[in-house]
């Protein structure tokens, strides 16, 4: 059950901050959340924004994780990046028990919330439905464009040294947490170190970037009108973020059965390839090394989802992990044997 908020305190805060409202009744609504971060609507006269922050029993680290997402979602005003508008934040967590920040609401919807169908007019009219796909690698390119030094992010990430980070961050995590063998993870590990790019063009990530992490404008045509959810943002090499988002692709599009990202319906959606030159035109970054940024994603997701696995007990959710982790290295390793890149 999730605890309502103390709305008197943060109305009192509201107040303080001299933001639009003061003096008006205060409401709050929860939308979402579990165990990293709960996000609530709060109403106040005619405001009407969002509130995230981490939940009682969250780790204490999420205290600076939330006010790492706010100096992102900050920097990105101004920028051509969809977002949400940044509208205050408290660090001080004597207010509501722990930081929080104010975000825009968006009049929108998510590709979570949709239950396998997209809404209307993508469902009924597949015309409309290949600008979700473009619109999706469109949010990264012009993420990847913002002067992430003139935006005070220098000290948000390490770009030097990116890649070599990758292998040795996750490999020695994996190394805490492996109870079983995986099928292809020394090829592939082997592999992505002995071909990591030699030079990148550093810029803004958001780290987890796919369907769920977006939302959109209601109506078509299809217009991204926020990327959320910014726990993993970084300053790092952005072609990442393209390889997380098309490594599970499908390969025929026109074939339900060929997608594996099963929580939405990628019939009619263009090609890889297609949505791969679309973030090329848009960003002006090259793509010719693709192949080893995706067996960088999909080894890097595997041992994600394989810390959920080992973790799962008798949950159906996280136990399903299983074979998804087995099948993401073993994809991983496979891409990497085949592959004529040489970094």
């Amino acid at each position: 059950m999730t605890e309502p908020l103390d709305t008197r305190r943060l109305a009192a805060w509201m107040d303080d901050a001299a933001l639009p409202g003061t003096g008006e009744p205060l409401n709050s609504r929860f939308l979402s959340g579990g165990t990293q971060n709960v996000i609530y609507e709060i109403t106040r006269g005619d405001t009407r924004c969002v509130l995230r922050m981490p939940p009682p029993g969250a780790p204490p680290d999420r205290d600076k994780g939330i006010l790492r997402e706010w100096r992102i979602i900050e920097a990105l005003d101004g920028t051509d990046v969809p977002h949400t508008e940044a509208v205050a934040v408290c660090a001080d967590p004597e207010i509501l028990g722990r930081p929080f920040y104010l975000m825009g609401f968006i009049d929108g919807w998510s590709p979570m919330d949709i239950h396998g169908r997209w809404p209307e007019p993508f469902d009924s009219d597949p015309s409309t439905r290949p600008g979700l796909s473009y619109q999706l690698a469109e949010g990264i390119a012009l993420l990847s464009k913002v002067d992430w030094r003139a935006r005070g992010l220098t000290d948000l990430g390490r770009p030097e040294g990116f890649h070599e980070r990758q292998v040795d961050r996750w490999t020695g995590f994996l190394d805490r947490i492996k109870r079983r063998e995986l099928p292809g993870l020394q090829v592939a590990t082997d592999w992505l170190r002995a071909h990591r790019p030699l030079d990148f063009i550093p810029g803004l990530m958001h780290g987890d970037y796919q369907f769920a992490n977006v939302m959109y404008r209601h109506g078509a045509p299809a217009r991204l009108a926020a990327v959320v959810d910014w726990e993993m943002g970084t300053v790092g090499d952005p072609k990442l973020d393209l390889a997380w988002m098309v490594q599970s692709w499908p390969v025929d599009t026109a074939n339900p059965a060929s997608s594996e990202m099963g929580y939405v319906d990628m019939r009619g959606m263009p090609s890889r390839d297609d949505v791969v030159t679309h973030y090329a035109d848009v960003s002006g970054r090259q793509v010719d090394d693709l192949d080893y940024y995706l067996v960088l994603a999909k080894w890097k997701l595997a041992i994600v989802l394989e810390q959920g696995f080992q973790r799962a007990g008798d949950d159906p959710k996280l136990l399903a992990f299983g074979p998804v982790v087995t099948e993401l290295m073993t994809s991983a390793a496979d891409l990497a044997e085949s592959t004529d890149y040489r970094g």
